[in-house]
């Protein structure tokens, strides 16, 4: 049983001053010259001496405003999700509104549960960063009308803003490096496309710089899940056996990164002399693995702070068409990726 007393309500303070529950509700909304200075001490001592607080949700789903925007998240566990959640609690913070978050935990099935959820919530608006599914039609119903932006992963047939890595010009960054410092063999790792945008997005800029860089580069891709580290293994042994020189590798993701460097360790090779790697998001630790894992560093914090500031004034009416924003990486050089002998 609880020790707690319950809550103080607007009936308890009309009760406690002798006054109705509307009289209550015109000081609380700061129209004290609708009442009496009299009445109007009595309300404010009945407040005082029950410890009443008004709910911030009744009192703004009153108003039809609830100041909540809802953020989807494929996984929470992703270091990506986490920052892009971050950058966006701030610029809704500072916006007056809060956030309120649905995990899928990388499981399809529960989108439209977690936007079903926040919507009963009565969230004016949505942020996903979700599992990309092939017919945006099938968000719709769950959406009820409210303005949505999609991050990083884009959904067939929602026609809604949209901010991301601009993953193109990352690719090529990623190769001119690679380039740069005298490597022509070439693996891009990324983990289980599906209908994920951003995924096929990399894959397409890198088979399509291949191409353009002809003859005098080789390479392959692969995609990957935590359950295949003999597969990865393998294939990073076939690389390296067909390659003139030592090859390198491209990570699709922070959680790619990771299984390869377990992949290289298991192998019993040396990032740098024995093989390259870069990675496509850096990571708190990739400094410190190894001789340093290069990277390029997604702009994430900007990105959630975009997400909310367009969803922000949606909400607040703007019409425009749907915007696609895409912003730069920064390409971060460390050991991993050193000049090869003879470059």
């Amino acid at each position: 049983m609880s020790n707690h007393p319950p809550r103080s309500t607007i009936a308890d303070v009309a009760r406690h001053a002798g006054v109705s529950k509307a009289t209550v509700s015109r000081f609380l909304n700061h129209r004290e010259t609708l009442l009496s200075p009299e009445i109007a001490r009595r309300v404010e001592a009945a407040i005082e001496a029950l410890s009443y607080t008004p709910s911030p949700m009744a009192r703004a789903l009153k108003r039809g405003r609830s100041r909540l925007i809802g953020l989807v998240v494929a996984d929470i566990t992703n270091p990506y999700s986490v920052a892009v959640l971050s950058g966006a609690e701030q610029a809704c913070r500072q916006a007056g509104y809060l956030m309120m978050l649905f995990n899928l935990g990388n499981e399809r099935e529960r989108e439209s549960v977690g936007l079903q959820v926040l919507s009963t919530y009565q969230v004016e608006g949505f942020i996903l960063n979700t599992m990309g599914l092939e017919q945006g039609s099938v968000l719709t119903p769950a959406l009820r009308g409210r303005p949505v932006v999609l991050v990083d992963r884009l959904h067939q047939g929602l026609e809604v803003d949209f901010v991301s890595l601009d993953n193109v010009l990352v690719v090529d960054a990623c190769l001119d490096h690679l380039m740069a410092a005298g490597y022509r063999d070439f693996l891009f790792v990324s983990e289980l496309l599906g209908a994920v945008s951003s995924r096929i997005e990399r894959i397409r800029a890198y088979e399509e710089r291949l191409a353009a860089l002809g003859p005098q580069v080789a390479g392959r891709w692969i995609e990957t899940s935590l359950d295949d580290a003999d597969g990865l293994a393998r294939a990073l042994q076939d690389l390296r056996a067909g390659a003139r020189r030592p090859p390198a590798v491209i990570a699709g993701n922070g959680v790619v990164t990771m299984r390869i460097v377990a992949a290289v360790a298991a192998l019993g090779w040396r990032l740098g002399p024995d093989i390259g790697l870069i990675g496509i998001d850096d990571t708190p630790w990739a400094p410190y693995v190894g001789p340093g894992i290069s990277a390029v560093a997604q702009p994430t914090d900007a990105l959630g702070s975009l997400a909310a500031r367009c969803l922000i004034e949606r909400i607040g009416g703007l019409s425009v068409p749907p915007r696609k924003i895409r912003l730069p990486g920064t390409l971060i050089p460390r050991g991993s990726t050193r000049m090869l002998p003879g470059h």
